[in-house]
């Protein structure tokens, strides 16, 4: 398992976003060794807790833990050392809690992983693909507000606190590359099939684009999850993303 997204140029996660543990693990029997990445988000981990992890870890996946901490400093130190104890991969906080909080939660991390857990990578989150530019104005009490220059803004934060990278949209994923360079892993939400449906996301991108664009992590939600068939939909993503030799 542990070389199977070596021949790609970004790694594809897929979301449970499931409401128990039942359907989270049918979903990962339906895809078997199509995937060995997966996203635990607020739906399931408050449904399950700590145990979902600890189960995808014994049938030998990675966990990205999407919690989108956001709180005093102190508070997601310790949270941040309790998700990488349960062995997580990558856990996502809010940039918008600035750099003391962005660096506090990178050292609970490592230290929970020095409690015995995996290395655990913190993302911060600039702004969600739910949201565009009139969305984050209305939310903001701003007029306007232009999305790039934002997630741009929140990256500095994110790099300042010594995070890994960020979670922004495949859209501002350049600008982001030509301002960071690799300092910041980026991951890519939002993923669509070409021809697939928007559902709730505004800034959307299909695989190969995000990838394009510098994307290390693409999450995969409806478009492989709600396909007729999950595990072909994840060989097709799979299938855009192989790198040229």
């Amino acid at each position: 398992m542990a070389q199977l997204n070596d021949a790609l140029r970004a790694t594809p996660i897929v979301a449970l976003d499931v409401p128990d543990a039942a359907a989270a693990r049918a979903m990962v029997a339906r895809l078997g060794a199509h995937c060995d990445f997966y996203k635990v988000g607020l739906e399931l981990f408050t449904a399950e807790g700590p145990s979902i992890v600890a189960w995808l870890r014994g049938e030998g996946k990675r966990v990205f833990v999407d919690l989108k901490l956001h709180d005093i400093p102190n508070t997601v130190r310790a949270a941040a050392r309790a998700v990488a104890r349960h062995g997580a991969t990558l856990l996502t906080i809010h940039a918008s809690g600035g750099a003391e909080m962005i660096a506090a939660a990178v050292d609970g991390a490592v230290s929970g992983a020095s409690a015995g857990g995996e290395a655990c990578s913190i993302l911060g989150v600039t702004i969600l693909t739910s949201l565009d530019g009139a969305g984050v104005g209305e939310a903001w009490g701003r007029s306007a507000v232009d999305v790039e220059a934002e997630v741009l803004r929140l990256a500095g934060l994110v790099r300042a606190g010594g995070a890994a990278g960020i979670v922004c949209s495949g859209h501002e994923a350049a600008a982001v590359r030509a301002t960071h360079g690799e300092q910041l892993g980026l991951l890519i939400p939002g993923i669509r099939l070409p021809g697939g449906d928007l559902h709730d996301q505004r800034r959307v991108m299909t695989p190969e684009a995000a990838a394009d664009a510098g994307a290390r992590w693409l999450i995969l939600g409806r478009a492989v999850t709600g396909a007729a068939d999950p595990a072909v939909a994840m060989q097709l993503v799979r299938a855009s993303l192989q790198r040229v030799v």
